[in-house]
């Protein structure tokens, strides 16, 4: 895991303490991120993704310029690993 990747599941964790989060750096500019928590629960798709990217502010003013990011559950994302 590259420094800026780090950084970027710190600050998540920063705002989502018990959350699994798991950042990728394919490139070296592009980044993902898979973030599992609890909090998520009965939260719409859009507000789990302005919770994780306002955690991100400070990254994306002048060093993160891409992140792909998915939210869940840790129930739905055991659902989608049993399909596996």
């Amino acid at each position: 895991m590259t420094e800026l990747a780090r950084e970027i599941k710190e600050a998540i964790l920063k705002t989502i303490p018990n959350a699994t989060v798991l950042v990728t750096d394919p490139d070296g500019q592009h980044f993902e991120a898979i973030v599992i928590s609890d909090i998520f629960v009965g939260m719409p798709l859009m507000k789990q993704h302005q919770l994780v990217m306002n955690s991100l502010k400070e990254q994306f003013k002048e060093r993160v310029h891409a992140l792909a990011l998915k939210t869940t559950t840790p129930e739905k994302w055991n659902q989608l690993n049993k399909e596996k």
